[in-house]
Parts: structure tokens; sequence; C-alpha cells
């Protein structure tokens, strides 16, 4: 198999790992590299284990990890307008390397792939001080639903994680902290009626509006009054409402609304204080939907939720970022990622990958082949870091 960060993303970006489809054949080709360099991984099953979480470690038994992980889902490119074809890398006469999941974020596990021959040498000289560890997710484009299992193992094997690396797509600067993000669905049921008799239904999706406009209140409140925190690109805690679906006909009262609504909190922040104005509202409302129809219902219900993130300052992840890149802190962003769960499970970790976030989820994604190189170099001087 080929073993440089371009071929080895040309062959990672050949898997459809869409969210809504399997990564086990991504994840088998990785575990049979790993397997021609002498290094076992280890699976960790979703419920129907058509998905899978992999993790494998380099160094001795026993050594403290400094784990570098990724997720290999990617988002659909469904509706998107790709000159190029998404699933298969393109090279640009601008120095960029398209294809879906170049930036996102599989270029960085390229570029860990790439740099294995490297960790497995210097394992087997023994001038390792610290193992290094292989993450890969599934499902972390749908809210981080894969990796939570991976980390239960990683805690039951007992793993001492001194650090993680996690690699988004941070243009090579470290992100030392990111929001918080949970999504909500609410169900309004109310009656349906025919239009012209109004007065005798419930209009599910007018409540559902109110609601609606009750959420942006909410967020209009945190930016103007909410607490900030200047570390972030946007400073303060975030609502919005992303998908609404209800009625089946205009001349029918609808009986039924459905709509997701997201909040992302900063560290500190706790986002059930606006939940809970919800619920609060949805109540005042239900009162008023049952003079009409006792039936009537509003019911909220968790769908995703990660938590916020901030690294440790002493963390040796840390010192080892800040060396590598000559700086003592980083950014904070209004995304999340799987470092919140990495961290709350007492892993201390840094963002910090190749290309750039403004390349993700776009058509025509891309990450620049400097980038690319940049990254495997990082890694390179974080391997020699890690030498006794």
């Amino acid at each position: 198999m080929p073993n440089d960060a371009r071929s080895l993303l040309a062959e990672l970006i050949r898997f459809d790992t869409t969210s809504r489809y399997s990564n086990l054949q991504l994840i088998e080709w990785v575990q049979a590299y790993l397997a021609g360099f002498g290094i076992a991984s280890r699976l960790t099953y979703n419920d129907d284990g058509g998905k899978a979480n992999l993790f494998a470690r380099i160094g001795a038994p026993g050594q403290p990890l400094i784990v570098l992980s990724g997720h290999t889902d990617v988002v659909p490119v469904d509706g998107q307008d790709w000159s190029k074809p998404p699933f298969e890398l393109s090279d640009g006469d601008d120095g960029r390397l398209y294809g879906r999941g170049s930036a996102d974020m599989k270029g960085f596990i390229a570029c860990v792939l790439a740099r294995v021959p490297l960790f497995v040498a210097l394992a087997a000289d023994g001038k390792l001080a610290q193992g290094i560890g292989i993450a890969l997710s599934y499902d972390e484009e749908v809210g981080c639903l894969g990796v939570g299992r991976l980390i239960d193992a990683l805690l039951t094997d007992g793993e001492d994680i001194a650090g993680c690396l996690v690699g988004e797509p941070t243009s090579m600067r470290p992100v030392i902290a990111h929001k918080g993000i949970a999504h909500y669905r609410c169900k309004v049921k109310g009656r349906a009626a025919h239009s012209s008799l109004t007065p005798q239904g419930v209009n599910a999706i007018e409540y559902a509006a109110r609601l609606i406009t009750h959420i942006r209140k909410l967020a209009d409140a945190e930016a103007a009054f909410g607490h900030r925190q200047s570390l972030y690109d946007v400073p303060f805690t975030t609502m919005q409402t992303g998908l609404v679906h209800g009625g089946i006909a205009c001349n029918i009262v609808p009986a039924d609304c459905e709509f997701m609504f997201e909040c992302r909190w900063l560290p500190g922040d706790d986002p059930q204080r606006l939940v809970s104005s919800v619920s609060d509202y949805a109540a005042n409302l239900l009162l008023e939907m049952r003079e009409v129809a006792p039936e009537a219902d509003i019911v909220i219900e968790p769908a995703v939720y990660s938590p916020a993130f901030e690294s440790d300052p002493a963390s040796a992840i840390r010192q080892y970022v800040a060396s590598l890149c000559g700086c003592d802190g980083g950014s904070g962003v209004a995304y999340t990622t799987e470092a919140g769960l990495f961290s709350q499970a007492g892993m201390p970790c840094v963002v910090l990958g190749p290309g750039s976030i403004e390349q993700a989820h776009r058509p025509d994604e891309y990450i620049e082949a400097s980038q690319l190189q940049a990254c495997y170099d990082w890694l390179g001087a974080l391997a020699n870091k890690l030498i006794k």
C-alpha cells in the first residue's frame, strides 16, 4: 500500500463515508494498512454493526499515550454543485487537492497514517517515552455519536491517555476551546379541521411558530446582553431553529408540526436555562391549546448533545503544541468537535489539523497540498518530542 500522505488521502476519499452510510470499508482498509506494520486494531461497533470506531496503539504496553484522533464520516454532497467528482481526489492548478472530506477531515487521517512507519520505527527501537494512539470514529457529523463508545473502550481497557490531538481543520493553528452543542426536537400536536372552521381546530404550525419566535427572542437577548468571551469568533451563546415540518394541505388546519432547534453555548454556561425557558413557554401555550382540544400536546426531546471544551494549559498535549507552534495559547471557536467528549472523560485535548474549516461541508471541498505537508512535518516533530 502507498504510505505518502497524498496517496493515502486519495484512498480515503474513494470511500463514500457519508454519515448515512457504513464506514466499515474504510475502517477495514485502515485496519489492514496498520496490520502491514504489525499494529493490531480494536474496533467498537454501533448497535447494528454497520459502523465502527478504530483504536490502535504504538509503543510499549502500559505507556501513557498521545492519541491522534479523527472522524471518518463526511457530510452529504446532495444538492451541491460540484465541478469535480466528490469521491475522487482531484489536483488543481492552484496547489489544492479536491474531494469530499479532504479538509474535514481525511487530510489529517492521511497524514497520521503516512507517519505510521516513523512511529513504528521509534517504538521498535525503544525510543518512545510516550506511546502513540490512533483513534478513528464514526458519526461525528451527526452529533458526535460514535466516539463515546471508543472512549468507553479506552476507559474499560485502562489506557493511560496523556493527551489527545483532535485533527479538525484549523489551518495548523491550535484551538484550545470551543462551544458545546445540543439539538432538540419539538413535536406540536393540535387538532385538524376544515379551514373554513378554523375555530374548531388547533393550528399546530401557528403554535410552533410562536415557540420558534420565543427561541429567536432568547437568541437575541443572548446576543445583546449575554455573557461574552472574547476568545471566541462568535463570543456569546447562540440559538436557532433549523428544521420545520408540518401540514398536509392549505385548506386543512394542521394537526401536527415538528421542528428542531439548537443551542451552542460557551464553556461555563448552562444551556438548560434556555431550554427550560422554551419548556415553560410551551407549557403556557399548551393551556391555551387545550381549551379547544384537550388532546393537544407539546413534547420537547433532546436529540444531540456534545459538551463545550476548554483545554488544560498544564497538560502534556498543550505543552507539546505550544512548543511546536511557538505559542502559549490558541483560539476559541463556535463549532464543536469530539474534543469535548474526550475532555469530559478526563483526556486533555487540543484541536489542530490541516485545512480550513471554511472549506468544510462546501461543494468542491479542498485542502491545500502545503497544509498536508505542514501537518506531515508537524507530526514528525511531535514524534521527536516523544523520544526518551
